[in-house]
This record gives structure tokens, sequence and C-alpha cells, in this order.
């Protein structure tokens, strides 16, 4: 009987990918350092039974017609926002993704963001690299403070909300926090204060940005809402980066309305603004929430045990469309 054959996009988890190979026939694109081309993915999606992406693969209708016969895109993503869902289910292809495990390790890249951009590390970094030294008490490069500080958590009811206050308590710092439905439990365990959004923007130091993206949220953060903030505020997405204005935080950090910005996350990624990359008051990550490699094992492993069940002809504990599915 003819194995299965199975397309990884980028290389995962070694403990990931013997259990695969035990089941099918498996390969990975070698590189890890940038997207694959959609032309490359078309041409793997031809030649293989099962796809499993990253979570900047665009598998959009293109990518699924190449191949009539796919049986399914297992995705190691939490949302599968580059995922056609609609046209996948419409040609019967079951799609996966993985639990939300990342709300830790997402908290921590949040947090160093903040202090990052707060302190400017970065440019201190390559400061010292261009052999620069001001000198300790310099005030070169003075920056700002984060302990005591108070931070705005807009979506801070969530997961991911939650484990940045408890890092937030840990610096002293006043809590506030808007959330569609409020946490009562949350604000009781963590401090946290529920607050309007407006009274958010105007009393925070640090602007901390965790909701979802959908209809609602898209461009929450615009023009009206830098211009509520205090010219000291800094901005940290992690989030997903449609939820801010770029173009509106681009004038605002020009104007100086703000005085910068911590972002891992952007409106056109993987493209990133110019303009952003060129400010020395952003730092700049790519993407980099999950990537923890103990996390990242288990994000792979889960994304495994989907591939594994649908080869087993059982229901993949992580399908969002279940419907598709004959087993």
């Amino acid at each position: 009987m003819k194995r299965p054959r199975i397309f990884v996009t980028q290389p995962i988890a070694e403990s990931a990918l013997k259990r695969l190979r035990a089941a099918a026939d498996v390969k990975v694109n070698p590189d890890s350092s940038k997207i694959i081309k959609k032309s490359a993915l078309i041409a793997a999606v031809r030649k293989h039974d099962i796809l499993f992406p990253l979570l900047h693969d665009v598998v959009d209708r293109a990518v699924l017609a190449a191949n009539p016969k796919l049986r399914a895109v297992t995705a190691m993503a939490i949302t599968p926002d580059n995922i056609d869902v609609a046209e996948a289910t419409k040609r019967g292809i079951p799609v996966t993704v993985v639990p939300p495990i990342v709300a830790e390790a997402t908290a921590d890249i949040h947090f160093g963001l903040l202090i990052a951009v707060a302190r400017r590390m970065i440019e201190g970094d390559r400061m010292v690299r261009a052999n620069k030294f001001p000198g300790s008490q310099s005030n070169h490069l003075a920056g700002a403070a984060v302990y005591g500080k108070t931070i705005g958590l807009v979506g801070g009811g969530g997961r991911i909300g939650q484990a940045v206050a408890r890092r937030a308590r840990g610096f002293g710092m006043r809590i506030l926090y808007w959330s569609p439905r409020q946490k009562p439990e949350a604000e009781r365990e963590l401090q946290m204060e529920f607050v309007t959004l407006e009274r958010l923007f105007k009393d925070s130091d640090f602007i901390s940005l965790h909701p979802p993206l959908n209809a609602q949220t898209h461009h929450m953060i615009g023009a009206r809402e830098f211009a509520q903030m205090k010219p000291t505020a800094f901005i940290v997405n992690t989030a997903r980066g449609a939820i801010i204005d770029e173009a509106a935080m681009i004038r605002a950090l020009i104007k100086k309305q703000i005085a910068g910005a911590g972002l891992d996350v952007f409106e056109h990624e993987p493209k990133v603004s110019d303009k952003l990359r060129k400010m020395k008051n952003v730092v700049l990550t790519p993407h980099l929430g999950s990537a923890v490699m103990s996390v990242r094992e288990v994000m792979a492993n889960i994304v495994a045990d989907n591939v594994l069940a649908l080869l087993d002809h059982q229901k993949p504990p992580n399908c969002i469309n279940p419907e598709v599915l004959k087993l």
C-alpha cells in the first residue's frame, strides 16, 4: 500500500517528524529563514497528500486547487488567518489547528519588547557594536522607567493579557484593563482595574494590545486613539498587526504624539514599513510570540496528533471544519 505523503513548509521539532515518518513519507522545506514562495508551495502541494503549513504560509484557493486529491491542511497555527477555510470546506478538505497554548511565551516577548523600547536597549546594542561607549552616567541613551508605571491592557481579560499582568505585578505597575467582558476574578487575583478605553489611553504609560483580530478590532487603534495617549507613552503589540492603523501610528510617532513602539506583528506582514524600520524609537521583531523551542515542539506534536488521527480514519482533536470529515 502506498504511504501517504506529507509536506512541511519549514523545519519542525525532530520528535514530531519522527512520529510522522513512522506513518508517512515526509518532505520538509529545509529553509527556516524565510516564508516559502507561493510557486514552491503550489509545486509541493501537487506532489503531496497532506500539507503542514506554518502561520505565515498563505493557503489560498490557488494552493488548494493545485491538488484535487489533497487530504488535509494541518496547520501549526492557533487561528488559521492565512488559510481559506471556506474554500477548503467547499473542497471537502479538513483543516486542523493547535489550541491556544502560547500565552506565557507571548507574554515573555511582549514584556521584553516593552522593556527594550523603554530603556533603548537596541540602540545601546548597536552603539556598543559600533565601538561607541558614552559612559555609564551619560544621558545619551536615557530612556523611560518601567517599574512603578501604569500599564493599560487592551483585551486584558484574555490569557495573554492576564499573563502580561502577572509580569507587570512583578514590576510594581498599576494595571488598567479594558475587555469586552469584565473579569472580576482576574481583577482580584492580579489587582487589575477595569476602565474605559478612553481612560486607559489617557492614563497609561504603556498601552499593551491583546485582542483578537476581527471586524470589530480591525484598526481599533487609530488617529483618534493616539491623540488620547500621553506623549511619553509607548504602545506594544504582540496580537495582530491590523489591530493598529499602522499609517496612523507612524504619523503619531513622527509627530511625537507617543514616545515609541514595540512591535512583534505588523499590518501587512511579512512586509514591514520602511518608515518603521528606520525609527530608533521602535523595536521590531518578526512575529516571535511562540518562538520558544519547548513550546514549538509541543505545537508540532499537536499537529502530528491531528495528522495521525486523520491517517487512522479518526476525528482529529483540533479540526475546525469537522463537517467535511468522512470517517
